[in-house]
């Protein structure tokens, strides 16, 4: 049972939790090839702190098709058929210090786990199922439920009053990511904003976005707990 005083931290995945070395975007390539037979080398597509949906649509403007929902399904449906089939071929890995860190905070009462991510949420439980981390969170926000990544705090707020029946304020939310998008949909429901340099982004950059909390990596378990209940 958690306490009234919990406080939801919601992870992002790609660059935060695990890599999946390249399999995303590779799968992305092969779907555009095997759906549409066109060759795609996703120069000119931006994938960190995107949401599936804004790059399905990306990629179908690129090539000059219709940016129909009918086709980003499509498209969608044909990239998870090729993650879940490649997966396993790729050198990913699970993000330094992520497994000691999630099984310190379920451990605690006053911790709540569930993701906010780009992914749809199948293609987030193929990557995080293939890493053995997905059982670690109740619930999250998805790429399913909006397009725009700054939406999705909202629906996992929601998620969490349903699931705990807690109406967690913004201060007792905390938004964990490896990007400026994250930091940015964080403060779009008034969450704390925790980033880590483990993705495409130095600590420098990530600096000059004022996240409240900054790491290297989430190596260091007790003081990563420690900060993440004192921003």
């Amino acid at each position: 049972m958690k306490t009234d005083a919990a406080r939801l931290f919601l992870f992002d995945i790609d660059g935060t939790l695990i890599t999946s070395g390249g399999a995303g975007e590779a799968s992305l390539c092969e779907a555009m090839q095997s759906k549409f037979g066109l060759q795609e080398d996703m120069r000119g597509i931006h994938l960190p702190g995107n949401t599936d949906a804004r790059i399905a649509s990306e990629l179908l403007r690129k090539h000059a098709l219709p940016d129909t929902p009918e086709n980003a399904a499509a498209l969608l449906d044909e990239y998870l058929f090729h993650l879940e089939r490649r997966i396993s071929a790729h050198d990913g890995r699970v993000m330094p210090g992520i497994i000691n860190l999630l099984h310190a905070l379920e451990a605690r009462p006053d911790a709540v786990l569930a993701l906010l991510t780009g992914n749809v949420e199948r293609g987030a439980r193929i990557k995080l199922s293939h890493y053995r981390v997905w059982h670690h969170f109740e619930f999250g926000a998805f790429a399913d439920d909006h397009g725009d990544r700054n939406e999705l705090g909202h629906f996992a707020r929601r998620k969490a009053l349903a699931h705990h029946g807690i109406d967690f304020p913004p201060e007792r939310i905390v938004v964990i990511g490896d990007t400026p998008r994250d930091i940015e949909c964080g403060r779009a429901i008034g969450a704390k904003t925790v980033a880590i340099a483990t993705g495409h982004f130095p600590l420098s950059e990530l600096e000059r976005h004022s996240p409240d909390a900054l790491f290297e990596n989430l190596a260091d378990t007790e003081s990563v707990v420690e900060r993440l209940f004192a921003v």
